[in-house]
């Protein structure tokens, strides 16, 4: 008897092999299943952060301590490459306008390329590769070490002493790192256009490159590498928390956090530029 399309299927026997569909549907479900898990993981870990928070401040020593590591081992090297990313797009503001005849508008190039999009980009790249991948390895050895249960068998909050305090130094730190930063992206502007390349007037470039940007761009700026400064932080502290199987362990935490950042500054990125200046892009021009 010819068996029916719409008979319900039989179950497995123990020990048979799934046929070619459940396969598939459990290669699916696997890694859809693993990335749902750790993005609650991480969520519940962000809340928990964010609760400890509140009495962090008994750590004031420590919050001080990180926030001058930050600043000591991170500050020049951000600083540097929004020089080296000034120079780029002063350069590409001259010799592109020129093609135009148009380069004394070069300002609202090197306006826009600063504040809206290569200050917030280049400032994700460094703080994930050198803050992000720095906090995993120091909190993952700390993990491997069990530095961290020994702190929970002395009664110290490790999620207040360790990820609190450096989360806190972050906030402290980032917007002055950022503020200065942009500084020096217009400097290396300046230093191109107006210095090296000359064909625009000193009060030429900067009265189109202020009109550019107001205080509110600037403002957006601050909030957008705020935004992603701080989940840089926050996925280098969930995974070198939660490191484990040793030092390789620790390098396999390290390369996971840094390609989850850089996922989350792009995404970060676009979805705020779209909220700040999409549908008010603040163009000086026109009547």
């Amino acid at each position: 008897m010819e068996a029916s399309p719409f008979r319900p299927s039989r179950l497995r026997e123990p020990g048979e092999r799934p046929g070619a569909a459940q396969e598939a549907w459990g290669n699916f479900t696997g890694p859809l299943g693993d990335f749902l898990s750790e993005t609650g993981e991480l969520a519940a870990f962000t809340g928990r952060t964010l609760l400890e928070l509140r009495g962090v401040w008994r750590y004031a020593a420590e919050i001080f301590r990180q926030a001058g590591i930050l600043i000591v081992g991170s500050a020049l090297v951000i600083w540097f490459m929004e020089f080296v990313m000034g120079l780029e797009c002063a350069t590409e503001a001259d010799y592109v306008l020129r093609g135009y005849g148009a380069t004394a508008y070069s300002g609202i190039f090197t306006g826009w390329c600063a504040v809206r999009e290569c200050v917030p980009y280049m400032w994700g790249y460094i703080v994930a590769a050198k803050v992000g991948c720095g906090l995993v390895a120091e909190v993952g050895s700390m993990r491997i070490n069990d530095e961290i249960d020994a702190m929970e068998t002395m009664g110290i909050n490790p999620m207040r002493y360790i990820v609190g305090t450096r989360l806190m130094a972050a906030w402290i730190t980032f917007p002055w790192l950022i503020i200065v930063g942009c500084g020096f992206h217009f400097l290396a502007d300046y230093f191109v256009i107006v210095v090296q390349i000359h064909e625009v007037s000193k009060g030429g470039w900067e009265l189109i490159h202020w009109s550019a940007n107001t205080p509110m761009d600037f403002l957006y700026m601050e909030v957008k590498c705020m935004v992603s400064g701080t989940l840089i932080v926050l996925v280098g502290l969930y995974y070198g928390y939660r490191a484990k199987g040793g030092p390789v362990g620790v390098g396999t935490a390290t390369a996971r956090s840094m390609i989850l950042n850089l996922v989350q500054i792009h995404v970060t990125g676009s979805l705020l530029t779209m909220i700040f200046w999409g549908l008010n892009p603040n163009i000086p021009a026109g009547g």
